[in-house]
C-alpha cells in the first residue's frame, strides 16, 4: 500500500490570484466594465421648454447649478469618462432652440464629466431620472423651462396678428424683389415666378433677421406686455379649440410596418387642422404641442384649461395587436368602464404614454389633488363630449372606414378636463399596412382634416358656446 505524497503548498501570491480569478469568473461584463456606457444623447427644443436626454446602460448620478452673468447651466455627471457619444451633444443644439445657445462638454475631474449650457434666457431647470421602459434604457433628463411662462390666451391673439403682419410684409418683399429682378434680370430661365413666390419670403425673412439681431427679443417683449382693452374684448369673443397631437419627443407613439411614426402623422394633421379652423372668423386654435417634443398627459389638460377652451380634440393613429385591425374611431370619457375590450386596451396604452415620454413625478407637487381635480368630470361634460364625438364620427366616416359605427367610451386620462367637452380621435390604425399608406398620403390627410373641421363646426352650430369672460 502506497501512501499519497503531500502536495506542496502554493505560494500565498498564487493562492490570492487563484481566488481572484474565481471571483472574476462569477462577474458579468457590466460589473467588470468601469463607469456607465452612453447609449445616446438627444435634445428636444420647443417654445414651452427644451429637454436634454442622456441615455445610458447604467443609472447616472448628476448635479446641476445655475451660473449668472452670462446665464449658464452647469451639470456634473459622476462616474463617467468623456466619450464620443457625449461629444455628440454639442451638435444636437439647434439654432432655433429658444433656451440653449451652445453646449460645451469636458472632463472636469477624473471620473466627472461637466456639461456647460450657455443660455439664451434665464431658465428654471428640472433634473430627474427615468427607469428603463419600452425601447429605452436608463435616462437622465434635464428640462429647461422659462422663468416666466407666457399667457397662452394673449399668445393666441398676438401670434395671429403677428402672422398677418409677417404675411403682408412677405408679399411686399416678394413684390420688391420681383421688380428688382425685372429691372436687373439674371440669366435667362434661372428663376420662375412660382419659384420666386415660394422662396422670397424665406430669404427676405433671413435678411431681416440678419439686419435686426434683436428681433426675437422684441417679439418676446411684445408677448410679455400687459393686455390692452381691445385684446381683452377679443379674447372674450373667441371660440377656442384645443387640439392635442398625441405623443411627441421621447415618445414616438405607434410605429407602422414601414416605420411611419404616430407622433409625426398626428402633428401634421393637427397643424393643417389649425390652419383651417383659424380661417373661421372668431375661432382660434391652441395646440398642446406644435413641434416634436413631449407633453405629459396632465399638462395637455392643464393647457386646455388655461386658455379656457370650448372643446378639446386629441388626435392619434394607434396600433393594435393584430395588423388587420382597421378603421377610424372616436372616444369620449367613461367613468364606469370601457364600452369594449378594444377601447379599454387603447385607453391603457395611451395612458401609459407618460412612462415612455418621461414625466418628472416631483413636478406634480400634490398628485392626489391633481387626480381629484381630473376625476371631477361631470355628466354634462360627458354628454357634450358624446355630441361632439357623433358629429366628428359622422364626417370622418365619409372619408374612410370606421372601426365602430358609434362613439366609444373609456377612461382616457387626457379627456378628464371637468369643464371642457373632450374627444379622442383615432384617425386610423397605423399598424395596418393599407391605413399606414393612407396616413402617409397628403391627399388623404387633407380629406381627414376637412372632415374633422366640418364636424367641429357642425358641433358649434348646434351647440353654441356660452358667452365667456376669460381671465387674462
Amino acid at each position: 500500500m502506497t501512501s499519497r505524497q503531500p502536495q506542496p503548498l502554493l505560494p500565498a501570491r498564487r493562492q490570492a490570484l487563484q481566488r481572484l480569478g474565481q471571483v472574476v469568473l462569477l462577474l458579468g461584463a457590466p460589473q467588470l466594465a468601469w463607469g456607465a456606457g452612453i447609449v445616446a444623447v438627444r435634445v428636444w427644443p420647443a417654445r414651452d421648454y427644451t429637454r436634454v436626454t442622456i441615455e445610458s446602460d447604467q443609472p447616472l448620478v448628476a448635479t446641476h447649478q445655475l451660473v449668472p452673468t452670462p446665464d449658464r447651466l452647469v451639470v456634473d455627471i459622476d462616474g463617467l469618462e468623456l466619450n464620443p457619444a457625449l461629444r455628440e451633444l454639442v451638435g444636437q443644439v439647434r439654432p432655433e432652440d429658444p433656451y440653449i445657445a451652445v453646449v460645451r462638454v469636458g472632463q472636469f475631474q477624473p471620473r466627472v464629466v461637466r456639461l456647460v449650457f450657455d443660455l439664451k434666457q434665464p431658465v428654471r431647470p428640472q433634473q430627474f431620472a427615468l427607469a428603463p421602459v419600452a425601447a429605452y434604457q436608463q435616462r437622465l433628463v434635464l428640462d429647461l423651462f422659462p422663468v416666466q411662462e407666457a399667457d397662452p390666451l394673449l399668445a393666441l391673439v398676438r401670434e395671429r396678428e403677428g402672422a398677418g403682419q409677417r404675411a403682408a410684409q412677405a408679399v411686399q418683399d416678394a413684390l420688391g424683389e420681383l421688380i428688382a429682378r425685372i429691372e436687373r434680370p439674371g440669366p435667362a430661365g434661372s428663376t420662375s415666378i412660382e419659384a420666386l413666390g415660394g422662396t422670397t419670403a424665406a430669404s427676405a425673412a433671413e435678411g431681416r433677421l440678419a439686419a435686426a439681431p434683436d428681433a426675437a427679443a422684441t417679439a418676446a417683449a411684445r408677448m410679455a406686455a400687459p393686455p390692452t382693452a381691445n385684446e381683452r374684448r377679443r379674447v372674450d369673443r373667441l371660440v377656442i379649440v384645443a387640439l392635442d397631437p398625441g405623443h411627441g419627443g421621447e415618445d414616438p407613439g405607434a410605429i407602422g410596418p414601414t416605420g411611419l411614426r404616430e407622433k409625426d402623422v398626428v402633428l401634421a394633421v393637427a397643424l393643417a387642422l389649425r390652419e383651417k379652423l383659424n380661417a373661421v372668423p372668431g375661432m382660434r386654435v391652441m395646440l398642446t404641442r406644435d413641434g416634436d417634443f413631449f407633453v405629459p398627459l396632465h399638462e395637455r389638460v392643464r393647457k386646455a384649461r388655461r386658455v379656457q377652451a370650448d372643446l378639446f380634440v386629441s388626435i392619434h393613429a394607434d396600433a393594435f395587436m393584430r395588423p388587420e385591425a382597421r378603421g377610424a374611431s372616436v372616444f369620449a370619457l367613461s367613468t364606469r368602464g370601457a364600452t369594449s375590450s378594444a377601447a379599454r386596451w387603447m385607453a391603457q396604452r395611451e395612458n401609459a404614454s407618460d412612462q415612455v415620454g418621461g414625466v418628472n413625478v416631483a413636478q406634480v407637487r400634490d398628485a392626489q389633488v391633481l387626480s381629484a381635480m381630473l376625476d371631477m368630470s361631470t355628466t354634462a361634460q360627458i354628454k357634450d363630449s358624446l355630441r361632439l364625438g357623433r358629429e366628428v364620427l359622422t364626417h370622418i366616416g365619409k372619408v374612410g372606414r370606421l372601426h365602430k359605427p358609434q362613439v366609444e367610451q373609456a377612461g382616457f386620462a387626457v379627456l378628464k378636463a371637468p369643464d371642457i367637452p373632450s374627444i379622442l380621435v383615432e384617425t386610423a390604425f397605423i399598424s395596418n399596412p393599407e391605413e399606414e399608406a393612407q396616413l402617409r398620403s397628403a391627399v388623404y390627410r387633407a380629406q381627414l382634416v376637412e372632415a374633422l373641421a366640418v364636424g367641429i363646426q357642425r358641433y358649434f352650430a348646434r351647440n353654441p358656446p356660452l358667452a365667456r369672460q376669460r381671465q387674462l
